[in-house]
């Protein structure tokens, strides 16, 4: 089969579609400049590379010539990377979330030429795809006035929303923001498994800053606990990668324990400085443990040519998602001596029949996914051993099970460079640097930032967004601009390097 147009892209998720036979075109003036000259409608389809669901739409849907020529026929269709552009990911997720009343990826758009969307949604199995994409088609062309309208009314509705959402203003900030956002995260903290909110159960990576300041400038003895509390059942669970270190995306369940297996360079910087911070103030060892684990597998694993970090790992491997990840007891037991397998089973809660559930079936699949029924001192105890005996043996067996889950088809990274993310990594890494006395990780954060300054600035000191291949390209963002910034200034606060 000849390539498409995503052929000539450099993200790994447009390549990825750069041989299906829909007739993709990247985002541009020469998709909507058709669209306007055939007088089409445009389909937009955008994810990213380490998305579980968006491999699943491109197998189903995307290869499949029966819905490809139904695309073809009657739209121009676009592929966003939402990574590489946030601005546009932010956009129509706004009229997914305003339309179908939830979010998500992969996202559906059908637009007029002009732009607007008139409907949305997320991934949807190939039979109803196929229906939605008859349906829209006809509808554009016995009832189009009305898909006009209504596509402006929600194009509308989209840009004040969107404005809102970056409104300057002169007034003084209300002094009662704080207190009020520590009651929101109190009315939907669980107290149980940590965390907010239900399922699916992010990490709340922006509340830990925020969690933190209130411990330590107001003495909040209930920001403190919220913040331990979730660390703490993270750390148990299967969202947590006990063997190889690092954090998956999220959890599908309200417990931490089954989670969508993508691995993501934000997440991961901003994960271990929230362990780095809360071991600062606690001086708990576990946290410190965590923290080294995240930094240590970003070195490992996500470190590209000169020094820069991978942007994520994707969540599938084999056409399977976690495979990489989960073992069987049978896996186990060919790689550990037999005491050594009963006591990591029983450490780790591995079972027979196996703690995996499929997501959409929700039957055991025989696969386990590690992880910790109780904190490992206490489990310590219960067996007559001291911590340090377990985790000796535990260390011993993490390190073998590593060692032979390297030798598995991994899932993909998608190494390209992204400056604001490299910025989030930079300060995670200069700061664990300065609190853990950990001078690999300081200069990590001066390797990565050099590079950064070297390939991602042009001649007037502006910044490219992304770097893969040997090429800079996409003007960054202001996000881009203040991890960047943020990073920098927490390296020079490690090193005192101007």
């Amino acid at each position: 089969m000849q390539p498409n147009r995503l052929i000539h892209e450099k993200s790994p998720y447009l390549l990825q579609h750069a041989y299906n036979p829909v007739d993709w075109y990247p985002w541009g003036e020469e998709a909507f400049a058709r669209a306007a000259a055939e007088d089409k409608p445009i389909f937009l389809s955008v994810g990213y590379s380490s998305c579980h669901w968006c491999h699943v739409m491109e197998r189903e849907s995307f290869q499949d010539p029966r819905i490809a020529d139904l695309l073809n026929q009657h739209f121009i269709c676009v592929k966003v990377d939402r990574e590489e552009r946030p601005d546009i990911d932010d956009i129509y997720m706004t009229a997914v979330q305003l339309l179908s009343g939830r979010g998500g990826w992969p996202m559906s758009v059908f637009l007029t030429p002009q732009g607007e969307p008139f409907f949305a949604g997320t991934y949807y199995p190939p039979e109803v795809f196929a229906q939605i994409v008859r349906q829209l088609a006809e509808a554009y062309r016995t009832r189009r006035d009305e898909v006009l309208q209504s596509a402006r009314e929600i194009a509308g509705v989209v840009q004040r929303v969107t404005a809102a959402r970056y409104e300057q203003t002169e007034e003084e900030p209300d002094p009662h923001i704080v207190g009020n956002y520590l009651q929101q995260l109190r009315q939907h903290f669980d107290a149980i498994h940590g965390g907010f909110g239900n399922a699916p159960k992010f990490p709340p990576n922006t509340a830990f800053p925020v969690l933190f300041w209130l411990a330590e400038n107001l003495e909040s003895e209930d920001a403190l606990q919220m913040a331990q509390r979730t660390l703490d059942a993270m750390a148990l669970g299967g969202i947590r990668d006990h063997i190889g270190g690092g954090f998956h995306r999220y959890s599908t369940d309200a417990k931490w324990l089954l989670p969508h297996f993508e691995k993501m360079l934000t997440d991961n910087a901003q994960l271990g400085w929230a362990y780095t911070e809360a071991y600062s103030l606690t001086g708990n060892p576990l946290y410190e443990q965590v923290a080294r684990e995240i930094y240590d597998w970003v070195l490992r694993e996500m470190q590209v040519e000169g020094g820069a970090f991978a942007s994520a790992l994707d969540a599938d491997s084999e056409h399977e998602e976690g495979k990489y990840y989960t073992w069987t007891l049978g896996e186990i037991r060919q790689v550990l001596p037999p005491a050594l397998a009963d006591l990591f089973c029983h450490v780790y809660s591995i079972r027979p029949d196996g703690n995996y559930h499929d997501e959409a079936t929700r039957q055991l699949t025989g696969r386990n996914i590690p992880h910790l029924r109780a904190p490992l001192p206490q489990i310590a105890q219960e067996l007559g051993m001291t911590p340090e005996e377990l985790e000796a043996q535990m260390q011993t067996a993490r390190q073998m099970l590593l060692q032979a889950r390297q030798q598995r088809v991994p899932p993909l990274r998608d190494d390209k460079v992204l400056t604001g993310w490299n910025g989030l990594m930079i300060e995670s890494l200069a700061y664990a640097g300065l609190m853990l006395e950990e001078e690999r990780y300081t200069r990590a954060a001066e390797q990565a930032a050099r590079f950064l300054l070297q390939h991602l600035r042009d001649g007037e000191g502006r910044l490219w967004r992304r770097y893969r291949d040997g090429e800079a390209a996409i003007p960054a963002y202001l996000e881009d601009y203040a991890f960047l910034g943020t990073g920098l200034l927490q390296l020079f606060e490690t090193t005192e390097d101007e």
